[in-house]
């Protein structure tokens, strides 16, 4: 399989893309600029807000795709690909467990803001990295104003340990999601990168061997499977490093660019 035939590149942000400082190298909007110049799409996956996301690519947002809330919503600039919305009662029913999950930050994730109860500075101070559009409010079943994506929920001492054993048992009827070191997500069962990858590719005619994806973490398996060229970093979850056909360095030693490079010398 020949890197030449590759038309799209899928990245994700946190531990992908964005270095340790949550920062975008200069070196790839100049690659970004010779992949569009040789006809390769770019789309940014993340489990972050929409709008933190086009935040960090504000300079290329109206050139690239955004597959944002883990799938739960896609966008090319302002034509939105795919939503796949939480359903309704499964927000009156989980918000009451996880005020239950000690040291849990619950997150109503809606496609214009972001809905916490909490008050607490320590949180919302590192909330805001990922969410750029956020209301506090006083009861989150209690908003009803927007169309819900997902609920995110937060532990300062990990995700994989404190959340996932507690509401694993969810995964009967909604796609469970260990997102990062200290996130999970719960959202839709359709509701995953691969979803929504998969959409795009339909849209734009493309195939597995012709799509480049780099990933980290459990949230980008889904999208590691709709690419030959897959990607693991070298910071990712062993999880992801078994999953993806190829490695590439960390996100804070040019895996991406690197990769970036190749291809375009392809």
């Amino acid at each position: 399989m020949n890197l030449e035939n590759v038309k799209l590149v899928v990245s994700d942000m946190d531990g992908t893309l964005l270095n340790n400082q949550g920062e975008v190298s200069k070196e790839f909007f100049e690659l970004f600029q010779r992949l569009e110049d040789r006809g390769i799409h770019f789309a940014a996956a993340s489990g972050r807000q929409y709008h933190s996301i086009v935040n960090k690519l504000s300079a290329i947002k109206d050139r690239i795709t955004v597959i944002a809330e883990n799938g739960g919503i896609a966008r090319q600039g302002n034509e939105e690909l795919l939503i796949t919305p939480l359903p309704s009662q499964y927000i009156a029913d989980v918000i009451p467990v996880l005020r239950k999950v000690e040291g849990a930050f619950p997150v109503l994730c809606g496609k214009d803001s972001a809905y916490i109860e909490t008050r607490d500075e320590t949180f919302i101070n590192m909330f805001r990295e990922y969410y750029s559009e956020f209301k506090v409010v006083d009861e989150l079943t209690r908003v009803n104003h927007d169309e819900f994506l997902k609920i995110a929920v937060y532990h300062f001492d990990g995700s994989e340990q404190h959340l996932y054993p507690l509401l694993s048992h969810l995964e009967k009827e909604l796609q469970v999601k260990i997102s990062g070191a200290h996130w999970l997500d719960l959202s839709h069962p359709d509701a995953n990168k691969g979803f929504a990858l998969e959409k795009l590719q339909n849209k734009m005619g493309l195939s597995k061997e012709e799509t480049m994806v780099f990933g980290d973490y459990n949230n980008d398996l889904e999208m590691l499977d709709r690419a030959y060229f897959s990607y693991a970093m070298e910071n990712a979850h062993p999880n992801v490093k078994k999953r993806a056909r190829f490695n590439t360095g960390s996100n804070e030693h040019r895996g991406v660019e690197s990769i970036l490079e190749k291809l375009l010398r392809s």
